[in-house]
C-alpha cells in the first residue's frame, strides 16, 4: 500500500500462523474462509502471493489483503 502505514498486529509467541492471523485479526469471519482465500492467492506476504495457509509469520512480516496492510511485531515492540 504505497504512501500508507500498515496496522500491527501484535504477537506473544515466536511466530503466528498466517490462517489464524487473518481470522484473528477479523479479515475473515472464520478459519474456512481465511485458508480459502489463501489458497486462491488473494493474500501477500511481504509483497508477492502466499499459497501456505500455514505460513508462519514473524516481526516484520507484512500481510496483505486486498486494501488491507498487517504488520506483524512482537508485543516488547509495542
Amino acid at each position: 500500500m504505497p504512501g500508507q502505514n500498515p496496522a500491527t498486529a501484535a504477537i506473544t509467541t515466536s511466530y503466528i500462523e498466517l490462517d489464524k492471523l487473518l481470522k484473528r485479526e477479523n479479515i475473515t469471519a472464520s478459519g474456512g474462509e481465511a485458508r480459502w482465500m489463501i489458497g486462491e492467492g488473494l493474500v501477500r506476504v511481504n509483497g508477492e502471493p502466499e499459497l501456505r495457509k500455514r505460513r508462519k509469520l514473524y516481526p516484520g512480516d507484512v500481510v496483505q489483503v486486498q486494501d488491507v496492510a498487517i504488520r506483524i511485531v512482537s508485543t516488547a515492540d509495542t
